[in-house]
């Protein structure tokens, strides 16, 4: 009986000395964790409208080449439509660009006239505003098929063409890693012909297979709404401008 009060003389001394792991939480604490999901959202918000300002007041390189035909021209989404992908992100046109914000996971757009099947080449401006993954996926076809180029992807830096031969972008002789910054404008050209499929980030080549005898297609998925000609971003916001296209004739020789 004696062992048993000094047993409970001792618990309730220790108890008096700690506390609870509740009363070690003051107030003051507990009212910052509340406060920090809101600070932070609005924190984002503000900067991704500011990345977007600063892109849009931005100069434009000019496309080198003739006969180049504008897709979006920075004043209207004429010509195009929102990808109705399952939870979607917003699309908007922003200071005269077109801006995808992050969906759950795809945002995407589609070009709704009439583009070339083979022979033609396509140049566009990107960024990724915020996000993590891949901020241009440009869908588009050859003959009676179709691919993605995509930049960015994997976790932020992969490039490369999805699918060959039942390989996605992370899994084919295309596969490559780009270092790629928020708020920094890439210059994207795509070059499709009869045999070839063509690629350059600024001046860079980043893509030159050959498609003779390949099996050419897009990755199973969402991405099929992106057809025929589309671009879309996962899990991550972006913007696009100067989207242009022309018709050409074969390769353009690899540069040595």
């Amino acid at each position: 009986m004696k062992t048993s009060f000094l047993f409970t003389l001792c618990a309730f001394v220790l108890l008096a000395f700690t506390g609870c792991e509740t009363d070690r939480i003051t107030p003051q604490q507990a009212t910052r964790h509340r406060d920090i999901t809101p600070l932070t959202a609005s924190k984002k918000q503000s900067n991704e409208a500011e990345i977007l300002s600063i892109a849009a007041a931005q100069p434009i390189t000019p496309v080198e080449g003739p006969d180049w035909r504008t897709l979006f021209d920075g004043k209207s989404m004429a010509g195009w439509r929102i990808t109705e992908f399952d939870e979607g992100g917003k699309v908007a046109l922003t200071n005269g660009l077109l801006v995808l914000t992050k969906g759950q996971p795809f945002v995407g757009v589609n070009y709704t006239n009439q583009t070339p099947k083979v022979n033609y080449e396509v140049t566009l401006e990107a960024m990724r505003v915020s996000g993590y993954d891949f901020f241009c996926g440009l869908t588009f076809p050859l003959q009676d098929t179709f691919c993605s180029l995509i930049v960015g992807g994997w976790g932020g830096s992969l490039v490369g063409l999805s699918n060959l031969d039942g390989s996605d972008a992370s899994e084919n002789e295309t596969t490559q890693f780009v270092n790629f910054d928020n708020g920094k404008w890439y210059r994207i050209r795509l070059r499709v012909t009869e045999r070839k499929i063509q690629a350059w980030i600024e001046q860079k080549e980043v893509v030159d297979v050959l498609t003779t005898g390949r099996k050419i297609e897009l990755r199973f998925g969402e991405i099929e709404m992106s057809k025929p000609f589309g671009l879309s971003a996962w899990s991550t916001s972006a913007a696009y401008r100067q989207i242009k296209i022309r018709n050409v004739t074969g390769p353009e020789e690899t540069r040595k």
